[in-house]
């Protein structure tokens, strides 16, 4: 299992970029997961079914199974923010996986920097930042491939991702 991120600032494209990119790594025959981190706080949930109220009442975890899929949805209740490793340790086995997010973990990502953002690149300050997909003319040595050009963009994150064991050692050497 590899791991790949995707970072940038909010409004870079980054969920517009890996929701073009998962069809591309499925016909591919590629099994993809993502992790996507969530600055605030956000619901899976529907207020007032079964499952929020079991949560709202106070449940450590709610786990919701049908013919079609699970979801398990874990409180923390005042602990602290799961890590990355914690985190990967939890999913099933696939050939990829794609965190957006996460920006201050160590393993490998792919910059998402849209120029209309106007905002500044985060590679010169972030040594795991291991190529860019942009809309811009960027002067770098790093690999750079258009927002708009998957198959590229693909070829870059697969050339980019590392073993999730990797990613595993590298956030604990960070402790």
């Amino acid at each position: 299992m590899k791991v790949i991120g995707l970072a940038g600032w909010s409004g870079a494209g980054k969920t517009t970029l890996l929701t073009r990119l998962i069809p591309h790594f499925n016909a591919q025959g590629l099994r993809v997961s993502v992790i996507k981190h969530a600055h605030h706080q956000f619901d899976v949930d529907v207020p007032g079914k079964d499952s929020w109220r079991h949560r709202e009442a106070g449940a450590a975890e709610v786990l919701v199974a049908s013919s079609n899929r699970w979801a398990l949805m874990h409180e923390l209740r005042g602990a602290a923010e799961p890590r990355l490793p914690e985190l990967l340790g939890k999913l099933s086995a696939v050939d990829l996986v794609v965190v957006e997010g996460f920006k201050r973990e160590p393993h490998r990502k792919i910059e998402v920097h849209r120029a209309a953002n106007a905002k500044p690149l985060l590679f010169p300050d972030d040594p795991g930042i291991a190529g860019i997909a942009t809309d811009a003319a960027i002067e770098t040595r790093l690999p750079t491939v258009h927002l708009d050009d998957i198959e590229a963009a693909a070829a870059l994150l697969l050339r980019a991702a590392m073993p999730v064991e990797e990613a595993v050692a590298k956030s604990a050497a960070m402790r």
